[in-house]
């Protein structure tokens, strides 16, 4: 499971024209799923995001996490994160999880964070074609994958 995550002063996603979530402070995690991803995963990462110290101190350093500054989340599957680039210009994403797998496993994602931050999480549509609007603060942008957590 690969996670790009942004710190954000508002995200939005937006589905056939139709905001479908948004979000004001906080972070946007863009999610990939990969055929080998479990449960273990799922746990690892989300518990990871949730305490990840990227917003900023009283003193302007980031000690913060987004449970700390009662910021939102939103988390939106994107299977291009596993693209594969070594050989040719086309992305191969042989190794991004089939829907019959990762649908499951963005939703136990989903439903995982919201608990851990005691409230609802943002979402896009898993499979739509959907435009990500996002104000990064900082820029800060993370990115983490379970398979390299040892």
């Amino acid at each position: 499971m690969r996670a790009v995550i942004q710190r954000v002063s508002r995200a939005s996603v937006t589905i056939k024209n139709k905001i479908k979530s948004e979000i004001g402070a906080g972070l946007l995690v863009l999610v990939g799923i990969e055929e080998s991803d479990n449960d273990t995963d799922i746990e690892w990462l989300c518990n990871k995001v949730v305490q990840l110290r990227i917003f900023n101190d009283s003193n302007e350093v980031m000690n913060l996490s987004v449970l700390d500054v009662d910021g939102s989340v939103l988390a939106i599957s994107q299977f291009t994160l596993h693209a594969k680039t070594r050989k040719g210009n086309r992305p191969s994403y042989i190794r991004a999880a089939h829907p019959d797998i990762a649908i499951p496993l963005y939703n136990r994602f989903v439903s995982t964070l919201s608990s851990l931050m005691g409230k609802k999480v943002g979402t896009g549509e898993f499979g739509a074609m959907m435009q990500i609007e996002l104000v990064n603060d900082g820029p800060v942008t993370i990115i983490i994958d379970t398979k390299e957590k040892e």
